[in-house]
């Protein structure tokens, strides 16, 4: 099975980028964590992304606060999908790391999820990884029966619990 690559321009955004990394592991996904920077680093992101593919990787995960290029770098190197993680920081709660990491010009996509979404860019990672991986695709299956169980319990508790009947009224 390919590997997720989930890579961060901080370890200041580890504590966002955990959710990935527990969602991975509920679905038996492989994957390494990585702290680059796409300004600090630059070397190493675009060393990261050139060789992400021959490693074994098949999606990269790339989590950055403010300016938060780091997604778009690695996209400009690589064929693989790469899912951006606006990381909310200080400024605008977040809104530059989304604009920074959702407005990439023609030819290098970056697909992005909500501001502090590490959890969906996981889930959307294994969903792009069960393509090939049916194993990954039943388990996406019985993930989406479990959540659409837990929406109809609540459901019924809350329909119990505010419904007009005529002993409430």
């Amino acid at each position: 099975m390919k590997k997720v690559i989930v890579v961060m321009g901080s370890d200041s955004d580890l504590q966002v980028m955990e959710g990935a990394v527990r969602m991975l592991r509920r679905f038996g996904v492989p994957f390494d964590v990585r702290i680059v920077s796409a300004h600090r680093t630059p070397a190493a992101a675009e060393t990261l992304s050139k060789t992400a593919e021959a490693e074994g990787a098949g999606v990269i995960i790339a989590a950055a606060g403010k300016a938060a290029h780091l997604a778009g770098v690695l996209a400009a190197n690589t064929i693989l999908p790469v899912i951006g993680v606006p990381i909310k920081s200080s400024t605008w709660d977040g809104m530059d790391s989304l604009l920074s990491t959702v407005q990439m010009p023609s030819g290098v996509p970056v697909a992005t999820v909500a501001i502090n979404g590490a959890e969906n860019a996981a889930i959307l990672a294994v969903q792009i990884l069960a393509g090939s991986e049916p194993r990954l695709a039943e388990a996406l299956h019985a993930f989406k029966l479990e959540q659409e169980k837990k929406v109809l319990e609540k459901d019924e508790n809350i329909r119990k619990q505010y419904s007009v009947t005529e002993a409430n009224v």
